[in-house]
């Protein structure tokens, strides 16, 4: 029997319906086990322009027609006015999707230009000024929970920057309440590796955006961390997974904060446990030595 051949369209097709349905599966489990999404929120998506905000959009928008309770999405852009930005694009493409949106102007360009020296690490002043005007708009504006883009290699990288840089167990978590304690920010990306989403960015065919910002650094220490755990998944396929389980996993008594955990305490829990031990043996016999 002649083998049956499947028009390249078709498997392609079938391959993008088990992509988008894996990214569905993957951010609703998210959205499950960090309660991002509750009955009644006002969900605002942070949309860069980049392929992770794309992603987080679409599948969000995809997710809302489906999930068992309602909420509703505001994608929200901030035109931070770099040079040669094409402020049409993204207007134009949500016109088109019919979703809810606003494009913030603020010119945090000039001011990280202005402030940082040449050479110097743009993102973290950007990454302030930026949350600052978006944080702004949720709270004029009734959102409740601020949805970013960041997903599982953006956490790993974080935790490894903080590790080498900073010197602090700490990454991004799936949720988390702002400094000021008026803000929900959720990542509902958090379980989905990059490499799936830039094969969805593309098979979606989203027009992004790049960020010119930072120009040529090439040599900022998140892009070490990336190549080093690139280096690490060549050589070791699914060791990001593992790391990431890892910080699902963690066990406080075996690291060393003694914030986090009460190695003070250790010694009275002692004595409390062979003191409920010896409350617990039976009585024996004068001549019972307990020999066999």
């Amino acid at each position: 029997m002649d083998a049956v051949t499947v028009p390249a369209e078709r498997r392609s097709s079938a391959t993008f319906r088990r992509l988008q349905a894996r990214l569905r599966g993957l951010v609703g489990k998210a959205i499950d086990d960090y309660a991002m999404i509750a009955e009644g929120d006002r969900v605002m998506v942070c949309l860069s322009g980049g392929k992770d905000s794309y992603t987080l959009l679409d599948v969000l928008l995809s997710l809302q027609r489906s999930a068992p309770v309602k909420f509703e999405l505001v994608a929200v852009n901030l035109d931070q006015k770099q040079p040669g930005f094409p402020a049409h694009v993204l207007p134009e493409y949500l016109a088109a999707l019919g979703v809810p949106y606003d494009i913030l102007e603020q010119d945090t360009y000039s001011v990280v230009k202005r402030v940082v020296s040449e050479g110097r690490t743009m993102c973290g002043l950007c990454s302030r000024l930026r949350r600052g005007r978006l944080y702004r708009y949720a709270a004029e504006n009734g959102i409740s929970k601020i949805a970013l883009g960041h997903h599982r290699d953006d956490i790993v990288e974080t935790l490894f920057l903080n590790l080498f840089f900073g010197g602090r167990m700490k990454a991004m978590p799936p949720k988390l309440l702002s400094e000021d304690g008026r803000h929900i920010v959720i990542r509902p990306l958090a379980y989905v590796p990059e490499r799936e989403i830039e094969r969805y960015a593309r098979a979606r065919r989203f027009p992004i955006i790049p960020c010119r910002l930072c120009g040529s650094q090439d040599n900022l220490q998140r892009v070490a961390v990336k190549k080093m755990l690139a280096d690490w998944e060549r050589e070791f396929p699914g060791r990001t997974e593992t790391i990431f389980s890892a910080m699902r996993n963690v066990s406080l008594s075996q690291l060393a904060d003694p914030a986090a955990f009460d190695f003070a305490g250790l010694d009275a829990l002692r004595l409390r446990v062979a003191s409920s031990d010896a409350a617990a043996e039976p009585d024996r016999e004068p001549w019972d030595d307990g020999g066999g």
